[in-house]
């Protein structure tokens, strides 16, 4: 089943599904695997690595001769040149997060980039398309990373912002197959973005202990961090976030050595960053497996609702 809308036609992609821009995760080798599999690969920011950021731009071009983007994490790229930087590296689709859309969305624009910004709730929506984006990512609270204290549920938020907006959106929280990806689209998407279902990929660079760590875990194998401070994230359940989840505050400091965790495989180094949906996800396979199955998926579901209920 082809899928045609707004996403597909701006992105210039196949598959309207996207790669989360995970810290250190999305880079070249995960996101060149998704934009050759048919979706859109990201390349992450929020690392501050700059120069390996570059590195990682150009080792897409080599790897793929597909669509890509990268995204601005506004509060983790303090950088004041950040704009000119992805304008100097020819990259064509940006999305901004964490941070206040007026930022940099005109400058991005008035460049020629494709711009949408992730936001948590309908404030933010709406502040996001007053400030001129293309489009947004609309982040639910079960998923996985860096959250609003004020959580709320994909369920909720998507038909939500949908209702009082006109632009294109990509679902993000909670999807890792054709029926999450349908169930989205029932409710006013037109695309998805996965973060937890991409960090358990063949080509994920992580540790194979924290891609077991996803399939093996329950939907009920997270914490919510920061509650009542910031910045608030949702992470897999381990000793550590177990300690820190009776916390009032959790200091960054408390990421401690992430690369012993990301790429050593030590799940008590740091905080691994994983939404609720860990629970529907029960293997580590390639990228163009997922993206393969979940569209087979996401017709069978979209035939099946038309069979049962359609006129």
């Amino acid at each position: 089943m082809a899928i045609h809308n707004r996403i597909t036609e701006l992105l210039g992609i196949e598959k309207p599904i996207l790669q989360a821009p995970m810290g250190w995760i999305a880079r070249s080798a995960l996101a060149s695997a998704v934009s050759n599999a048919g979706g859109l690969g990201i390349i992450e920011t929020s690392s501050g690595e700059l120069d390996n950021v570059k590195r990682e731009i150009e080792l897409m071009r080599e790897l793929t001769d597909k669509p890509f983007g990268v995204n601005i994490a506004q509060a983790f790229v303090r950088d004041p040149n950040i704009v000119e930087f992805v304008v100097a590296n020819n990259v064509k689709f940006v999305t901004t997060s964490a941070g206040d859309p007026t930022k940099y969305t005109s400058a991005l624009k008035e460049a020629g980039l494709t711009v949408f910004h992730v936001v948590p709730t309908l404030s933010a929506a709406l502040k996001a398309v007053d400030a001129g984006v293309d489009g947004l990512v609309v982040e639910g609270g079960e998923g996985g990373g860096f959250k609003n204290p004020r959580d709320v549920s994909t369920m909720v938020l998507l038909p939500l912002v949908c209702s009082h907006v006109n632009v294109p959106v990509i679902a993000a929280g909670g999807i890792t197959d054709g029926a999450s990806m349908a169930a989205a689209f029932a409710l006013g998407a037109e695309g998805v973005q996965m973060g937890t279902r991409m960090v358990a990929a063949a080509e994920s660079p992580v540790h194979q202990n924290w891609k077991n760590a996803i399939v093996e875990g329950a939907e009920t194998d997270t914490v919510f961090l920061n509650r009542f401070s910031r910045p608030a994230l949702r992470a897999l359940r381990t000793e550590r976030t177990t300690r820190l989840e009776h916390e009032d505050s959790v200091s960054m400091m408390e990421f401690g050595a992430v690369k012993d965790l990301y790429f050593g495989g030590d799940l008590e180094a740091s905080i691994a960053l994983g939404g609720q949906v860990m629970g529907r996800i029960t293997a580590v396979e390639p990228v163009a497996t997922i993206l393969d199955r979940t569209m087979r998926e996401f017709d069978d579901v979209m035939r099946s609702l038309h069979t049962k209920y359609g006129a």
